[in-house]
């Protein structure tokens, strides 16, 4: 790796983490692991994007860390970490057209991420979804979820809508494990797609099944490992082996229909999601 190149795309890659992360010393430390990681890797085709990508999963995984400690010290995050630029805070607050720094803290970590990369950084969505490994769609409703708490919304779902989703993923689920075919087809839009990221192609999935009846037939009796789980505050499913998420499958409605179905089986995707059994998120358990 040309280390000139590297550091061309420095200032770049430490004013992301920065606003991701709410200050320059854990930037610091995320952009020396990416460069580590570059050096370690044969060949990429697109350095710039690929430490991006990188630099934002490790931000990403910063921040789940950081609301795991304090979910177990039993306090709410109040503001950046130890050691924060006090000069990129104002910035940042600048940039999120004065929002709180509190409340940037508040979201959740990938609505985090998609906010600044795309309202502040101005990345378009498939750029942003392909950084969290996400669909653009997947994007473009965590920065919406965001956007709303920033101005102020309680909640940036209606809980009755919250709920009548989970219903329908519940339903899906019953209904594919019952390869009961014309429920499945009752459940999903017309124009339903379901993608599956590179791993998830890797172990037999197509890259994208188009239409309900693709959809309904690659579930249809083949949904028995799988349980009801929340993933980024969103219903859907997972399988889960020795206590291990190994596929996920995040479920995007529209109307009470399901419009679209992320397959997720990449690791360094899947650590990034919140993926919660659907007991203990009816519960507001982390």
């Amino acid at each position: 790796m040309d280390t000139a190149l590297f550091e061309s795309e420095r200032a770049r890659l430490t004013a992301v983490a920065a606003r991701i992360l709410g200050g320059t010393a854990e930037a610091d430390d995320v952009v020396q692991e990416a460069w580590l990681r570059l050096a370690r890797t044969d060949h990429v085709d697109d350095p710039p994007a690929w430490l991006t990508t990188v630099v934002t999963r490790l931000c990403l995984d910063h921040l789940r860390r950081r609301q795991t400690r304090s979910a177990a010290e039993g306090h709410t995050p109040a503001g950046p970490p130890d050691g924060a630029d006090p000069e990129v805070d104002a910035l940042l607050a600048d940039r999120v057209g004065g929002a709180l720094q509190v409340v940037l803290d508040a979201l959740a970590p990938a609505e985090r991420a998609a906010f600044v990369l795309h309202d502040v950084f101005a990345y378009p969505f498939d750029e942003v979804g392909e950084m969290l490994g996400r669909s653009p769609a997947a994007a473009r409703k965590l920065a919406s979820r965001a956007r709303l708490r920033l101005r102020g919304a309680p909640d940036a779902d209606d809980p009755a809508v919250r709920a009548g989703n989970r219903r329908v993923v519940e339903a899906f689920l019953a209904a594919a494990r019952g390869g009961e075919l014309g429920a499945l087809l009752d459940l999903l839009a017309p124009d339903a797609v379901m993608r599956a990221d590179r791993v998830g192609q890797r172990i037999g999935a197509d890259a994208l099944y188009d239409g309900a009846e693709a959809v309904a037939g690659r579930f249809r009796g083949g949904a028995r490992g799988a349980r009801l789980v929340s993933v980024d505050g969103e219903p859907g499913l997972a399988w889960v082996v020795g206590g291990d998420v190994k596929v996920a499958f995040a479920f995007h409605l529209d109307g009470g229909l399901v419009r679209e179905i992320e397959l997720l089986a990449d690791p360094e995707v899947l650590a990034t999601l919140s993926i919660v059994p659907a007991g203990a998120a009816e519960r507001g358990d982390a």
